[in-house]
């Protein structure tokens, strides 16, 4: 096998508060030999998330196993076996899955890793970290089977311009939802969202989102669909309609904050016989290749648009996530390790 350098980065001190360039270490290692029923990957493209920051905290957190100082960060991605004595996974093709910070990975495909061979739909590997992969099947589960998305809701989104919120608002119009407001920072945003099919948009940034929920919403929410909580998860739950459905996507708003925010009124909830109800992806994993085989369909029939922010460079990956949590350009953020064109398969 021909010798490969592994570039990582990895923990070097657990944050407590807002991460910064301190918390990230860098190294290079020599790439193992492989054994029988292993495969080298060579990485093309890493996630980038919010939770990620979850993931390098001395407790852990959102499924994944606490991370000691020193070890490689945890994130999801795109890879191609470039060698193989895998049976399953022959050198050429592509799999998404936990990768790590790291530009190759020797791996036997444990069930932890939770990695998943691309299917051939002939579009840009990088949807396999969007639509096609867990970003689209968080939105589809989410929304339309554990929400139970139906014809005729009133749809609220936080997040709207995220990977996850951009996608919703334009499945909230595939199902036939009345009408979809999405809540997005800045002007940009907002316009995006518009753009997107959000009948209108609350921007965080500028507007009492309180008060514009409430004019927005003059008959209630019937489908609020959380991506950030805190506040403005409280403010939705002033506006909801009876029978109303709270599905808890994310909270981004929280993951900086030294306690985690506390709803001073879910008791409307009862008032309102309504539901919120928890969500993790993974939970949903018998549905992703039906999600899938939907999703690829509406991306090539123009009904859904995704949209990417991509970053340039594998050294790029600490600003990467640390400008998750100031400003990004809307849409799935995701790193380009490899250089030249993005692969398609």
């Amino acid at each position: 096998m021909k010798q490969f350098t592994n570039r990582q980065w990895i923990v070097a001190e657990h944050p407590e508060r807002a991460l910064e360039a301190k918390h990230f270490g860098f190294r290079e290692v020599p790439v193992p030999e492989l054994r029988d029923g292993e495969a080298l990957l060579r990485t093309h493209l890493l996630n980038i998330a919010p939770v990620m920051r979850m993931y390098m905290m001395r407790k852990g957190g959102a499924g994944e196993e606490p991370l000691q100082v020193g070890d490689v960060i945890h994130g999801r991605g795109v890879a191609e076996v470039i060698e193989s004595r895998h049976p399953a996974f022959p050198a050429g093709s592509f799999v998404q899955g936990q990768i790590g910070w790291q530009t190759h990975k020797v791996t036997r495909f444990q069930a932890k890793e939770r990695f998943r061979p691309l299917l051939r739909h002939g579009l840009p590997i990088h949807y396999a970290l969007s639509a096609l992969g867990m970003t689209g099947f968080s939105a589809y589960c989410g929304f339309v089977s554990r929400a139970e998305a139906k014809p005729g809701d009133r749809v609220l989104v936080s997040g709207a311009a995220g990977g996850v919120g951009s996608l919703v608002v334009q499945m909230a119009a595939i199902v036939g939802a009345e009408s979809v407001i999405g809540i997005a920072g800045g002007k940009e945003k907002c316009a995006l969202i518009h753009d997107l099919g959000c009948n209108d948009a609350i921007d965080y940034k500028r507007e009492d989102v309180a008060r514009r929920i409430t004019e927005l919403f003059p008959n209630g929410i019937d489908l609020y669909f959380d991506n950030v909580g805190g506040e403005i998860l409280q403010a939705a739950l002033e506006c909801l309609a009876p029978n109303a459905r709270v599905l808890l996507c994310g909270s981004i708003s929280e993951y900086q904050r030294k306690e985690g925010f506390a709803p001073k009124n879910y008791t409307n909830l009862r008032a309102k016989n309504a539901d919120m109800r928890g969500f993790f992806v993974y939970n949903h994993a018998s549905e992703f290749e039906a999600a899938e085989a939907e999703m690829a369909e509406w991306i090539r029939t123009g009904r859904l648009r995704v949209i990417v922010d991509e970053v340039d460079g594998f050294e790029k990956m600490p600003q990467a996530l640390m400008g998750m949590f100031t400003a990004t350009g809307g849409g799935k953020r995701y790193v380009k390790v490899l250089p030249g064109p993005i692969a398609v398969y």
